[in-house]
């Protein structure tokens, strides 16, 4: 299979590693700043730039005809755009906030949590994130979609914040730290007692593994879809 990869910083890197592992070939590369390449050379597109640009890319992609995943975040403000464009060019599209396999089962994990903590309104709930120094956006769109999963299944909360506390609000609290991959928490507290769920990444390579199976899943179908399919969980 033919990849192109768009976006080639570190995790990039280890994207193209472990697609050759698996017999691939990374036939492009794309920095952050370059808008200006032939997409059509690839079967499929993985993305992993920034969120200026990731917009731009995952379109190119889609009208040309190319599959492309997506672990870009802080661009969604555009993702419904991107939904109508797949669906309007008959795509094929992926987004993620994260591919990791452990982290998807902590989604699940999550939302299974605040199901049972809907009922119990003495426990305020919290979350913090933790990355590497060159991340741009925050908090991280994994724990915006933890905060969503808290959302869906526990009815005291309808809102998240950055840093900020009220009424029926998450409150996500953000810290960029050298060579740090990924660490979330998802506290729960009272006064009597602390529940805590954390996942810790050790490295990119869960990351990269589960977007190279996302590459390798999306060629040959249509539509818009989830890492769920994907993984076949949740």
């Amino acid at each position: 299979m033919n990849i192109a990869l768009l976006g080639y910083g570190r995790m990039g890197k280890t994207i193209e590693q472990i697609a050759i592992k698996r017999g691939h070939n990374i036939v492009l590369t794309v920095d952050k700043d370059d808008k200006d390449y032939d997409i059509t050379k690839a079967d499929v597109a993985i993305d992993f730039s920034i969120p200026d640009v990731a917009f731009h890319n995952i379109s190119n992609c889609i009208n040309n005809n190319v599959p492309v995943i997506s672990g870009t975040t802080g661009w969604l403000n555009k993702y419904n755009d991107a939904v109508s464009l797949c669906k309007e060019r008959d795509g094929a599209f992926i987004y993620a906030s994260n591919y990791s396999l452990g982290v998807n089962i902590f989604f699940e994990l999550n939302k299974t949590l605040a199901k049972m903590m809907s009922n119990l309104k003495q426990y305020n709930v919290s979350m913090e994130e933790i990355h590497h120094t060159q991340k741009l956006d925050a908090p991280s769109g994994t724990a915006i979609t933890l905060a969503e999963g808290v959302i869906e299944k526990h009815d005291g909360f309808d809102n998240w914040k950055l840093d900020e506390r009220g009424e029926n609000t998450i409150p996500i609290t953000a810290k960029r730290i050298e060579n740090v991959p990924g660490t979330h928490t998802v506290n729960y507290e009272s006064e009597v007692d602390s529940i805590s769920i954390e996942h810790i990444a050790h490295n990119r390579q869960g990351f990269a593994l589960g977007a190279v199976i996302a590459a390798e899943w999306i060629v040959g179908k249509t539509g818009v879809f989830t890492i769920n399919d994907v993984l076949n969980i949740g």
